[in-house]
C-alpha cells in the first residue's frame, strides 16, 4: 500500500510536468517534436490522470504515514509545488492575459510613438492600428471593424502576425492561449476545445482537426506609414495594468532582444533572421529581408502571377503587390510607385493615371524557422 502512495506520487509529478512540457518551450527540444497528438491527449484527458493519482495517494496514505511522517509529508509537498508551478505559473494562459480594457484613439490622441510596427487593418471605410509591442504581450485582441468581429493575433517567437475572423461553426467563438507547438502559439476555442495554431490559423487538435479559421486581410506597417495612409486610423492604446510587459518588448520590434526565443539573426537564412513569407494559391515564398532592406524592391513570379515586394522608406513598412503583367518595373520615390504615366501609393492604390489598383498579397514578415516549418514546400 505504501508503494501505491509514492508511485501516485511520482505517476502525479511526471504527468503534471508532461502536461505542460510539450506545450510550452522547454530544454531538451519539446518543441521541435511532433507531440501535438499526445499533448492534446494528456491535457483533454487531465482530469483522468489527476484522479488516477489521487486514487492510489488516497489508497497508500495510512500506510505510508504508519511508520513515518517527514517522508510522505516532504513529497506531498513537492508535489503541491509542481502542481501549483506547472498550472499557476509556467501555463500559457497564467502568464499572457488579453487586455482588461481595449482603448483605441484617433490619430489627434494618440500616445503610441509613430516608429512602432502595427498591424493595421481596413474595412467597410474603417481603419484601426494595433501596436506588435502590445500584442507581443497579449498574443490576442479582440476587437471589430465595420461590424465584423475580428481576432488579431502575433506570436513573438515566430514573429507572425495574423488577424482571423473569429467564427467557427457559423458563430463567434472565444479563445484562450493554450501553449505553443513548434514555437507557434496555439490557442483552445472554449466551444469543442479544440486546439488552433496561430501562423496558420487551421485546427491542428481536438474535433475541428483541419478546419480553418478565414483570414483577416492586413498589413504591418510603422505607426507614422500607416497615418500617412489612413490618417482617420483608431489605434489601440496601451492598458497601463500591463506596462511592465509592454516596458519589456520595447526593443522586439527592432531585433534588440537578446533571448535564446526573440532574438533576431543578422545574417540571412537562420534560424531568427527575418524574411518576408508570401502566399498565392498553392505557392509560397519566402525572401530575405536583408536582400530587401539593400534592394527596396524585388520582382518575381509566383504561382504564374508577377508580383513585386516593396520596402517603404523608413526600411521597416513592407507591401507585396501583384504586378499587371510581367514586364511592369516601378521606380520608387517617396513610397509612391512610378510605371509609365500610373501613380500608385505604398498599397498600390492608383492615384494618377489610367491603370486600375494592384492588387495587394498576403505577406508577413517571419522568422525563417517559422516560416520554413509550416511553409515546408
Amino acid at each position: 500500500m505504501k508503494k501505491l502512495f509514492y508511485a501516485g506520487i511520482i505517476g502525479f509529478i511526471l504527468f503534471e510536468i508532461a502536461n505542460v512540457y510539450f506545450i510550452m518551450p522547454m530544454p531538451g527540444g519539446s518543441q521541435e517534436i511532433s507531440s501535438i497528438d499526445l499533448a492534446y491527449t494528456l491535457h483533454h484527458w487531465r482530469w483522468v490522470f489527476r484522479g488516477l493519482g489521487a486514487l492510489l495517494l488516497l489508497v497508500g496514505a495510512k500506510s505510508a504515514f504508519a511508520r513515518q511522517k517527514w517522508l510522505p509529508t516532504a513529497a506531498l509537498l513537492l508535489l503541491g509545488g509542481i502542481i501549483y508551478t506547472t498550472n499557476f505559473f509556467m501555463a500559457a494562459d497564467s502568464m499572457f492575459y488579453q487586455p482588461q480594457t481595449l482603448h483605441l484613439k484617433n490619430a489627434a490622441d494618440n500616445s503610441v510613438e509613430k516608429d512602432r510596427l502595427v498591424i493595421g487593418v481596413v474595412h467597410e471605410g474603417q481603419a484601426k492600428a494595433y501596436p506588435i509591442q502590445y500584442l507581443g504581450y497579449h498574443h490576442q485582441v479582440r476587437d471589430s471593424i465595420g461590424h465584423q468581429p475580428i481576432m488579431v493575433t502575433y506570436c513573438t517567437v515566430c514573429r507572425t502576425g495574423r488577424v482571423f475572423e473569429p467564427i467557427v461553426n457559423g458563430k463567434v467563438e472565444d479563445f484562450r492561449l493554450v501553449g505553443m507547438d513548434h514555437f507557434n502559439a496555439m490557442f483552445e476555442d472554449q466551444t469543442t476545445k479544440s486546439w488552433w495554431r496561430q501562423a496558420t490559423g487551421e485546427a491542428i487538435a481536438g474535433t475541428l482537426k483541419g478546419h480553418q479559421l478565414p483570414e483577416f486581410p492586413f498589413v504591418q506597417t510603422t505607426l507614422d506609414k500607416w497615418i500617412e495612409l489612413y490618417p482617420h486610423t483608431y489605434i489601440m492604446q496601451p492598458d497601463q495594468h500591463f506596462q511592465v510587459e509592454y516596458d519589456s518588448m520595447r526593443t522586439y520590434e527592432k531585433g534588440r532582444l537578446k533571448g535564446t526565443l526573440t532574438r533576431k539573426d543578422t545574417a540571412s537564412w537562420q534560424k531568427k533572421s527575418w524574411v518576408v513569407g508570401v502566399e498565392t494559391g498553392a505557392a509560397n515564398k519566402a525572401y530575405d529581408w536583408n536582400l530587401l532592406q539593400k534592394e527596396r524592391i524585388l520582382y518575381d513570379v509566383l504561382d504564374n502571377k508577377p508580383i513585386v515586394v516593396v520596402l517603404s522608406r523608413d526600411s521597416s513598412s513592407f507591401v507585396v503587390l501583384e504586378r499587371t503583367h510581367r514586364d511592369q518595373l516601378f521606380t520608387l520615390k517617396n513610397d509612391t510607385l512610378i510605371s509609365g504615366n500610373n501613380q500608385y501609393n505604398f498599397l498600390g492604390i492608383n492615384i494618377q493615371g489610367d491603370g486600375n489598383d494592384l492588387k495587394k498579397m498576403a505577406a508577413y514578415q517571419e522568422y525563417w524557422h517559422s516560416w520554413q516549418a509550416f511553409h515546408p514546400q
